[in-house]
């Protein structure tokens, strides 16, 4: 039996090379000189925070949402054009919501303070928000890179931000039955809790200009000893031309 097969493989094996001896080689070749090398990369995300204890979750509320802004730079390889590598600079944010909730960002103390303020006034909308400069960089297919919107596309790689801004905003003051007290607007800033480089693995796979986008941090939102190990992550879509 195991001689049989042999054979078989062997016939195969001598078959396949003289079928491509006779059949010519063929390579498209794609003239990319008339695409743009550069583009905006838009996105809009659904954000959350991976590991939060309970004390925290309990008190998240509503669509916490993000948006991030690049200019993109893309290079098609040579040797297969439908391969590219994007590199850009611009703007990440993240917003997450919380109900009956204050983050004292300003606090004097080691850890930050998330407490509960259920009894007591509080506000009825209140949020927590973070903004990065940020460098991203993808791997990129299209299966039509002369017409990119009406190509399907996949991209896989990460981007690295500086933290520029980190503040919480609470708006409309309420008493602890939810009462309506007055239309007071709080906003506090400061980073000193939140690691002031974050990094994040990033994918995405779409048709022509829209795509639909993961991505995740791959260090903690707060820096070491400054809170529990929690990393944000985000899923959303994503507007682009490449």
């Amino acid at each position: 039996m195991q001689k049989i097969v042999l054979l078989l493989l062997t016939v195969l094996f001598i078959t396949g090379i003289k079928a491509q001896e006779e059949t010519p080689k063929v390579t498209r070749k794609f003239d990319l000189s008339n695409r743009p090398g550069d583009h905006i990369l838009i996105q809009f995300s659904a954000d959350n925070w991976s590991s939060m204890p309970d004390s925290i979750s309990s008190h998240r509320k509503g669509f916490s949402r993000g948006f991030n802004a690049y200019l993109m730079l893309d290079k098609p390889f040579k040797s297969s054009p439908k391969m590219s590598i994007g590199i850009g600079i611009g703007i990440g944010t993240s917003n997450i919501t919380f109900k009956n909730m204050n983050v004292d960002i300003k606090a004097n103390v080691p850890k930050l303070p998330f407490t509960a303020v259920d009894s007591t006034n509080h506000f009825k909308k209140y949020k927590l928000s973070l903004s990065y400069i940020e460098v991203p960089l993808e791997f990129r297919y299209s299966t039509n890179p002369l017409n990119p919107n009406k190509s399907w596309k996949v991209a896989i790689g990460g981007k690295v931000g500086t933290i520029i801004n980190a503040h919480t905003k609470g708006k409309e003051l309420l008493s602890k039955n939810n009462t309506k007290l007055n239309d007071y607007i709080q906003k506090e800033n400061s980073k000193k809790f939140f690691n002031g480089t974050r990094f994040m693995g990033t994918a995405r796979v779409g048709y022509g200009i829209i795509s639909v986008f993961g991505a995740y941090q791959l260090n903690n939102v707060l820096k070491d000893a400054a809170g529990p190990a929690m990393k944000l992550y985000q899923i959303g879509l994503t507007l682009s031309g490449l």
